[in-house]
């Protein structure tokens, strides 16, 4: 049975003004738009402006997310933003989120968990509220990918945008929303997606430096073998089957990727919620603005259950079902 003691009862998006195109990217590089839709299922990504961090996305996300629930974040005790792509090393981009919104008194602490970020944010907030030492939390997925990605790769410069997603916990202990959670790691697989910082050896191989390096064919064997598996266990933790969960929400890295997932796992496409289509791979971002496009087309439900599975950089994965209470 569930411990938790917290469900969501706020959620915001954002995502940037800027449109980078299939026929934009043919510009780029040597690709084609029907090269990049059989692969990955890509149609366009949004891009951060010059001037534009990830600490400025996440802040919008809040922003909406004020003004679609009206809600207050003026009292919430702790923000937690998962992001690979902060533009300081330190203050933290939670920091800058409180600073923004003039927050008086809250904690305030960034996580790197590249694609399953979000997911691992949401599991801390639950756990946070459940030992009773805090009321409220703000949870933030927010990436600026495009400032890391090499334009000039043809294999990875056509997968990633930037977004940022940020939803509100609060305890309570009547009607908690988060069933069920699991987490691990293959950090020997860690080379296959990387980005380096202060080092450029990893496990004694020379690494390229500056730009995001991902092996597309491993980390795609990888998802393959494991995310099924790890659904079918995050079920049987909640005590439910594939048929009482509504919707599945995988991180969006690839739709390909999603639909090779589905064939091996309990799901169909059909009841999969992505934003890849639109909005390509934005890692920690990824799940909240599936869950976002979902609400605005009216699929998603309050009272619906929704099994959220992130994955990625670092080889590690998070997965929690929630059942979805606004």
């Amino acid at each position: 049975m569930s411990q938790s003691k917290s469900r969501i009862t706020a959620f915001g998006t954002y995502v940037p003004e800027r449109i980078l195109t299939n026929a934009d990217l043919e510009k780029l590089v040597e690709t084609s738009d029907e090269w990049i839709v059989q692969r990955t299922g890509m149609k366009e990504r949004r891009i951060a402006a010059p001037d534009q961090y990830v600490s400025d996305l996440a802040i919008q996300a809040v922003e909406d997310m004020v003004r679609r629930y009206g809600v207050t974040v003026q009292d919430v005790d702790m923000i937690l933003v998962a992001t690979s792509t902060p533009e300081y090393a330190f203050p933290s981009t939670a920091s800058r989120v409180q600073s923004k919104f003039k927050i008086v008194s809250t904690g305030a602490l960034d996580l790197n968990a590249a694609c399953a970020g979000f997911v691992y944010a949401l599991q801390l907030a639950d756990g946070l509220l459940c030992s009773g030492a805090y009321r409220k939390v703000l949870v933030i997925g927010a990436e600026t990918l495009s400032k890391i990605t090499d334009y000039t790769d043809r294999t990875t410069c056509v997968l990633f945008g930037d977004g940022a997603g940020a939803i509100l916990l609060e305890r309570d202990e009547e009607s908690p929303g988060v069933l069920a959670s699991i987490s691990g790691t293959f950090g020997e697989g860690g080379i296959h997606l990387y980005k380096t910082a202060l080092s450029e050896q990893m496990d004694g191989t020379d690494l390229k430096s500056g730009c995001l390096v991902q092996n597309g064919r491993e980390i795609y064997k990888w998802a393959i073998r494991n995310i099924p598996e790890g659904v079918r266990t995050l079920l049987s933790k909640a005590n439910m089957n594939a048929e009482e969960v509504e919707w599945f929400v995988p991180h969006s890295a690839n739709l390909r990727m999603i639909e090779g997932i589905n064939e091996r796992g309990p799901f169909t496409m059909d009841r999969t919620l992505t934003s890849v289509e639109y909005r390509g791979n934005t890692s920690a971002a990824s799940i909240p603005l599936a869950l976002q496009l979902a609400v605005d087309e009216g699929r998603l439900q309050a009272g619906d259950h929704v099994l959220l599975y992130g994955f990625g950089g670092g080889m590690t994965y998070a997965g929690s079902i929630v059942r979805w209470t606004i």
